[in-house]
């Protein structure tokens, strides 16, 4: 066993460093203040907009995909490191350079839609031109995604959509929707969900849906969305099993930005525990403040070893749902166990910790906001409980 990163990728590593130290830093420094501000989302759009374009030019921004379409034929291990470093460096706007976990990114399902159709979707993405987003989950179907009612019916030589998806990360801003419908009612998850793109102009934006992170997700309306027939993103009826096939590497980089978001709320709470005194001397001479922060480190390297391990059997093993189980141990511990990271660190650092201007509160919202998306713990959990034949 060989648990060393392969030289190639830390040298990516401190060339993502260096870009994010060069290009990132400053208008993370110069848009920081505006972010804590309430009413502050046009702002924000305009920063991360400047930084994915900037992280393109410069090939971070979706280095997953094949050099042919603006990749860098990255491995899942190696675009794990990145998301993890982008986390790790405090930086909003840095979470906003590597594409993943984000749906506002290319997703690697763009690459089943015909090859015709890559210059007007998969390629403006990758290139940060223009952005998608996931449109799955509806009022009624959450963690039961096969429970799916917005239905596409063929008419001649186009698709009809009409349906009501809602919770949709970059629904309000995307230039397209990678949506998800009924193509067989009665086959369902085997065989009769299809996935689609869908043009803006094709669905309707609903009320934007204000929640605890710094990114709000929005209801999408489909009343007779009509689109051509070739938008079919794969096999007609098999959309549902292909999503569920390339979230294992989804899971290593929500786990990548969880350990990313505890590494800095570790080394935020253990810098104030050093500087800041009480009753003559630094808190980190306390054992109440101390200890929890011991048991965090223990609880990073846990983290990092499932990811990284996660991040490896995606590259090597070839039958995507024999580490299903393993995708959703990631998910669950990752992200519980790095709020965790977080919450002792809020309380480590009082009242500082829990101001907006302060390093760790953005961290600790951000970090409950993936507990839930994505496959709550709970639906994790009933995976895992599956894979011990229970």
């Amino acid at each position: 066993m060989d648990f060393a990163v392969p030289a190639e990728l830390t040298a990516l590593r401190e060339s993502f460093a260096s870009f994010l130290q060069r290009e990132v830093r400053p208008l993370e420094e110069r848009w920081a203040p505006t972010f804590a501000e309430p009413g502050s989302e046009g702002a924000a759009r305009a920063a991360v907009d400047e930084v994915r374009q900037l992280s393109a030019a410069a090939g971070f921004y979706a280095p997953y995909l094949p050099e042919s379409v603006g990749g860098q034929d990255l491995s899942v291990l190696g675009t794990t490191l990145l998301v993890e470093d982008a986390a790790a460096s405090g930086m909003r706007l840095a979470m906003t350079a590597v594409a993943p976990p984000n749906p506002a990114g290319p997703s690697t399902l763009l690459l089943k839609l015909p090859e015709h159709l890559w210059p007007d979707y998969l390629i403006p993405v990758a290139r940060a031109e223009r952005t998608m987003c996931f449109a799955l989950t509806e009022p009624e179907a959450g963690s039961d995604a096969q429970a799916i009612r917005t239905r596409a019916v063929r008419d001649g030589d186009s698709w009809v959509i009409n349906g009501h998806k809602h919770y949709i990360t970059n629904g309000a801003d995307a230039d397209f929707a990678l949506v998800f419908a009924l193509t067989d009612p009665q086959k369902r998850a085997a065989g009769g969900i299809t996935a689609f793109v869908v043009p803006r102009d094709q669905y309707r934006v609903g009320k934007t849906q204000y929640n605890i992170s710094d990114s709000h997700p929005a209801e999408l309306f489909f009343d007779d969305a009509r689109i051509p027939a070739d938008h079919v993103v794969g096999t007609e009826g098999m959309g549902f099993l292909e999503a569920m096939a390339f979230l294992n590497a989804g899971r290593a980089y929500i786990g990548a930005q969880a350990l990313g978001l505890a590494e800095f709320a570790l080394s935020s709470s253990v810098a104030h525990a050093q500087a800041r005194t009480a009753f003559g001397k630094p808190l980190a001479k306390f054992q109440g403040v101390s200890f929890p922060l011991a048991r965090s480190k223990a609880d990073i390297e846990a983290i990092r070893w499932l990811v990284y391990h996660l991040a490896w059997r995606v590259d090597t093993e070839g039958d995507p749902l024999a580490i299903m189980g393993d995708a959703s141990i990631v998910k669950y511990s990752a992200t519980e166990h790095a709020y965790e990271v977080a919450d002792r660190a809020v309380q480590a650092m009082g009242g500082m910790g829990l101001m907006r201007e302060g390093p760790v509160e953005r961290v600790l919202r951000h970090l409950r906001m993936l507990r839930v998306v994505e496959g709550a713990s709970e639906v994790q959990l009933l995976v895992i409980a599956r894979t011990l034949g229970l």
